[in-house]
């Protein structure tokens, strides 16, 4: 096993035979750990291979995916750095699991939704699509991302406290103005995820992975 694997508290749960070629990644919010999204996940895309790491970030002991300086305020320094650990960590897996890289979804919630977020912005191609839970911007990219094609998922809280409407809407802009292909959802709720949201996730993957599967995307 690679340094990169090991460095990643981390479950692996293999597709189901006849099951979904697409492989979940699953990122957890703060105070998550690597078992918290399985449920999730298997609700869905049942069947599907699932990759779920632990942040490697204490905050008051509460795992993370990487340092914030305040409530909203991002370390963008440790951000940028725990980004590529866990890039590395990604394409080690795909090596150790023999994944296909081309069906790789990040599902990410909070502080995970963040770092996927993150993910798309510095490493374009290495995820196939992504469902952002309750996610705002990681932060402002210098330079032209290119994700084009990409389809992306991204459900709001009007009455979120931890995030503010106008920053999800930002990330949802940096998004489309980068080429993905973006669908935003709003429900009047909280930080918390609905029942609804998740419903509506499973719909729009059951439509997007088909078509990532056939190479029509």
């Amino acid at each position: 096993m690679s340094e990169e694997l090991k460095g990643f508290i981390h479950r692996f749960v293999p597709g189901e035979e006849g099951g979904p070629d697409t492989t979940l990644l699953l990122l957890h919010g703060t105070g998550g750990n690597e078992e918290d999204l399985i449920p999730l996940g298997r609700e869905l895309v049942p069947g599907a291979a699932i990759l779920s790491p632990r942040g490697r970030v204490l905050e008051h002991g509460m795992p993370r995916f990487f340092r914030r300086l305040a409530e909203g305020v991002f370390d963008q320094e440790d951000l940028a750095r725990r980004t590529r650990e866990l890039a590395d960590f990604v394409e080690a897996a795909v090596r150790e699991y023999d994944l296909d890289p081309t069906k790789l979804v990040a599902v990410g919630y909070s502080n995970g939704a963040n770092i996927a977020a993150s993910l798309l912005l510095r490493r374009p191609g290495l995820l196939r699509a992504a469902v952002l839970f309750r996610a705002m911007v990681p932060f402002e990219p210098e330079e032209p991302v290119d994700l084009s094609g990409m389809p992306v998922f991204l459900a709001g809280g009007r009455m979120d406290q931890m995030i503010a409407p106008s920053d999800t809407e930002r990330l949802a802009e940096i998004l489309h103005n980068s080429g993905a292909e973006l669908d935003l959802r709003w429900r009047n709720a909280g930080h918390p995820l609905t029942y609804e949201e998740v419903e509506e996730a499973k719909a729009w993957l059951s439509e997007t992975l088909p078509r990532l599967s056939a190479g029509r995307l």
